[in-house]
């Protein structure tokens, strides 16, 4: 069992927290001063510490310091009337676990302290994993290019087998895909896969770089060419000699750019800006766009011959959405990576969080998800990250998801679902029967069916029953009777989902999980 400290100078604070975590079975060593509190520590020392951030003998921020100091483990939470943003960021860059805002909500205070016992759990777990991984070296870019090439997703899978073929060749390669789908990392891993691995891979984004500067990017220029060009400088073109030139975002080249690139690939050969000598040079082209370059030839902002030039191999890369399945070892990866270069413990997802994130579709692909990960190791404040951890613009989607899928269900199974019978008379009225996984719609031919307009009339008999035996508190039993029905039926609706189930039906999250232990309802 977790050791809890609570120290404050407030009698009635300590004793509030000490009984509120009594009721769910936790046990709390409360203190009134600082020095108590000191002399103890030397011979214990508890999983998690909560303090008061104003004492009489030392401030609640100079024993965060000394505690961190001394005794690293310990998760400290700092309790505060005076939520300033300095005393804030101040306790959190001390090494805080999060801060309490006084007043509190003493059902927000046990959760918070149950999370940092987590929290403390999760740190004892994490020490010997990280101990043994000590000399493992930080994961690289080329780790998350390795990880991109492992996938259970049959169209990722195509694309591995096809570059498996295509790889040892000097085949041209035409990457399509949407913005942070990966389309670099595939590039990378034709040209790592290939005979020219050895030699320079160089990567340049067309759309990127102003039209003015774009063409002496690609080509370089001789020394005096133009107001400016003290030297000879080479281009991309020649950087990439012998190996791999990666022209990103294709479809946004201008024209007379357009006509300079296939010459190139026609001849093999170009002039530097001011040059009068041809340049030859033996690179394999490996193009990418967002963009269907189909409609843009059509738009007559991109050449034909271009085109048919480059889409010699074309690879699509699928968006996230339609590889749901990469996202947990996406996720893991790059939560890892994020760990790595903050130097600080890897995080955890809880099976909620990885299940919410399976059903986001993040329109930003790959780099979205990447930089989720890595917001969530900077932001969460525990080692396993759960759904109050996420951004609220995530859980807004996912629950305007929810909604959007449940009126879907609910019209297209209006002929294949039955009406739910309710029998008079009987003790328990259940809203649902033989819940399995599939969400559960109530259909009939006009829609969606309403509940029997005779339920109050079922109720008034219940209780007409219950006055005849002379039953007590009748109000608090069928109180609690009614919110077991309808958290019960939510949380079934929503697949035990806690924040869409809280959402929905007005209530809090805490109190949904309060409300699950009182009635003695399975989560």
């Amino acid at each position: 069992m977790s050791k809890i400290w609570i120290i404050d100078d407030d009698q009635g604070i300590r004793w509030v927290l000490d009984k509120a975590l009594q009721r769910v079975h936790l046990q709390a060593t409360t203190f009134d001063t600082v020095d108590s509190l000191l002399t103890a520590l030397k011979t214990s020392q508890p999983h998690v510490l909560v303090t008061d951030i104003r004492m009489p003998d030392m401030s609640g921020l100079e024993l965060l310091k000394k505690i961190k100091h001394d005794y690293p483990d310990i998760v400290v939470i700092v309790m505060t009337a005076f939520t300033d943003l300095d005393s804030t960021v101040e306790a959190f860059q001390g090494g805080a676990f999060d801060y309490l805002p006084k007043p509190f909500d003493i059902n927000d205070a046990v959760s918070l302290i149950q999370r940092a016992c987590e929290h403390s759990q999760m740190l004892n777990l994490n020490k010997k994993s990280m101990a043994e991984s000590a000399d493992i070296p930080a994961p690289s870019s080329a780790d998350v290019g390795k990880m991109m090439t492992q996938s259970h997703s049959k169209s990722m899978q195509e694309i591995f087998r096809a570059i498996g073929r295509l790889a040892p060749s000097k085949v041209t390669v035409l990457i399509t895909g949407e913005s942070g789908s990966g389309k670099e990392l595939i590039a990378r891993a034709v040209h790592e896969h290939g005979n020219r691995k050895n030699k320079p891979f160089v990567a340049i984004n067309a759309a990127a770089i102003p039209k003015d500067l774009l063409e002496a990017e690609l080509f370089g220029h001789e020394k005096g060419a133009f107001t400016g060009a003290n030297q000879l400088r080479k281009g991309r073109f020649e950087e990439a000699d012998g190996g791999t030139l990666f022209l990103d975002e294709i479809g946004d080249m201008p024209l007379d750019l357009q006509t300079r690139l296939l010459r190139v690939l026609a001849e093999g050969s170009f002039y530097r800006i001011g040059g009068t000598q041809p340049v030859h040079v033996d690179v394999r082209i490996i193009a990418a766009t967002h963009q269907p370059l189909e409609d843009r030839v059509e738009q007559g902002v991109f050449r034909e011959d271009l085109f048919h030039r480059l889409n010699v191999i074309r690879l699509r890369i699928p968006p996230l959405r339609e590889r749901k399945d990469d996202i947990p070892q996406l996720a893991r990866h790059f939560l890892r990576l994020s760990a790595a270069s903050l130097a600080v413990p890897v995080k955890q997802l809880s099976n909620e969080v990885l299940e919410a994130l399976c059903q986001f579709d993040f329109p930003g692909n790959v780099r979205q998800l990447e930089n989720f990960c890595h917001w969530l190791t900077v932001m969460s404040p525990a080692s396993l990250i759960t759904m109050d951890d996420l951004p609220p613009e995530l859980l807004a989607s996912l629950s305007a998801k929810v909604e959007m899928g449940s009126t879907t269900k609910g019209s297209q199974l209006t002929h294949q679902t039955q009406p739910l019978s309710y029998e008079q008379g009987s003790h328990s009225v259940s809203p649902y029967n033989n819940v399995g996984k599939a969400d559960i719609t109530i259909a009939e031919q006009g829609g969606i069916q309403h509940f029997p307009s005779d339920w109050e009339e079922l109720l008034r008999l219940e209780v007409q029953k219950r006055l005849n035996s002379d039953e007590q508190s009748i109000m608090d039993n069928l109180n609690k009777i009614f919110e077991k029905a309808v958290i019960e039926t939510a949380l079934h609706y929503y697949r035990g989902r806690k924040i869409d189930t809280a959402n929905r039906l007005g209530i809090g999250r805490n109190t949904v999980t309060r409300k699950l232990k009182e009635l003695d309802l399975e989560a």
